[in-house]
């Protein structure tokens, strides 16, 4: 890697939540590609281990790191775990959403019909969750006078999204949340950015092996037409979308950007 190359991450270790499939899985191996060693959380030991070895195999530096990130006690034992194997953790990258580690994800009630039961699986995963990583992990940053603090959110909480109320509300809590940390941490070198993102290819497409042909028939029939109406590059998302945005945003191309919500969405709704 070219030392003047400004996405090269210097050797840096990173920490990213959720990181055992999707875009989490996307952003760890574009991070070790880059010169990150990457600590990779995942609620699924399993899971994490294998991201963990995929990075190995590949030439590069990376631990495994079980933990919610919804229970403070878990989160810690994640840090220390890795910054044991890795070094100080001056990139964290909240990835771990949707209903939490054992929450279902359900857009099938109105918000007064559903169990207020359920709120708690979205606000302390996607919430709690990124200020409990942010509250253990800022003082590797804060010592190093260098960090970089991404969090995934969502345009359910950007612009509302209906049957969606207490994610969008958990997802808007965590942008303002970071907005905040944005104006406490820049005295400190270090930036806080969020990704809002909108409609992902399914996880099971990848775990069932779709192939490119199969997504085309599927994009080109009445339930895809459907669904992309307000996609104006007619796709969902892809992990590397999410991982290519991440990459800039710990990089050195990114040290003047600091407190935004930068959305990574096919134009489903657009920012003045």
């Amino acid at each position: 890697m070219s030392a003047t190359d400004l996405l090269d991450l210097g050797g840096q270790a990173a920490l990213i939540t959720g990181a055992g499939q999707g875009a989490g899985r996307a952003m760890a191996l574009t991070f070790a590609q880059h010169n990150a060693a990457v600590a990779v959380n995942d609620y699924v030991l399993e899971r994490a281990e294998a991201v963990a070895g995929e990075i190995r195999a590949a030439g590069g530096k990376a631990v495994a790191v079980q933990a919610d990130v919804g229970d403070l006690a878990s989160v810690t034992a994640a840090f220390a775990a890795a910054r044991e194997a890795l070094g100080p953790i001056t990139l964290l990258v909240n990835n771990a959403g949707m209903a939490g580690p054992t929450g279902g994800f359900s857009m099938d009630q109105t918000f007064w019909q559903a169990d207020p039961a359920e709120w708690a699986n979205y606000i302390n995963t996607n919430l709690y969750g990124v200020m409990n990583c942010c509250y253990v992990g800022m003082p590797d940053m804060v010592a190093a006078k260098r960090g970089r603090i991404i969090t995934v959110v969502s345009d359910a909480g950007r612009i509302g999204e209906p049957r969606l109320v207490a994610y969008s509300g958990a997802k808007a809590g965590a942008a303002g949340f970071m907005r905040s940390l944005a104006r406490e941490a820049a005295r400190y070198n270090v930036t806080c950015n969020n990704i809002s993102l909108s409609s992902q290819e399914p996880a099971t497409w990848t775990a069932e092996g779709w192939s490119e042909e199969r997504k085309a028939e599927w994009y080109a029939s009445d339930a895809g037409r459907d669904r992309l109406q307000r996609y104006p590059l007619k796709r969902l998302g892809k992990p590397k979308d999410v991982a290519a945005m991440a990459l800039f945003l710990c990089s050195d191309a990114a040290e003047w950007v600091t407190g935004q919500t930068i959305p990574v969405n096919g134009g489903y709704s657009f920012t003045q």
